[in-house]
């Protein structure tokens, strides 16, 4: 699953305990220091994450079709679109550290995707729907 799916973690990982957690095999961690800023027609600037200076740099490994990007703001993978997935933002994490269960269902639904060759296919935004058909079968 390590070079399967670079996962680009957008959020507070050290207050999650993640970044310094053995369990789990992060591949990049990418801040808003690595935004760039666009303009389009509909935001005008606006600041994004642009995944191909990880798909250019390290091509042999990482490519659209096995790269996916959580964030809890769908613009910030405007350049991307159909790498992202937007995820509910985590808030007060010393508070519902116990009650969050995004993370271990897009645990699941990264099990099931590693199967594949290519996300291309994918609408991440209808991924629950995708585990739920997934896991009935």
């Amino acid at each position: 699953l390590v070079h399967k799916i670079s996962i680009i973690v957008l959020f507070a990982l050290q207050e999650l305990g993640v970044s310094t957690n053995a369990n789990y095999k992060i591949t990049f961690m990418l801040d808003s220091a690595a935004m760039i800023t666009v303009h389009t027609p509909r935001r005008g600037l606006i600041d994004v994450k642009p995944l191909g200076v990880i798909w250019g740099k390290f091509s042999e490994f990482y490519s659209k079709k096995n790269t996916i990007m959580f964030d809890d703001i769908g613009r910030n993978f405007l350049m991307n679109p159909q790498n992202g997935l937007k995820i509910k933002p985590f808030m007060k994490a010393h508070l519902n550290r116990d009650k969050d269960k995004e993370l271990l269902k897009l645990t699941q639904y990264l099990k099931e995707i590693a199967k594949l060759d290519d996300f291309l296919e994918l609408n991440h935004k209808h991924w629950e729907r995708y585990l739920s058909k997934k896991q009935g079968q």
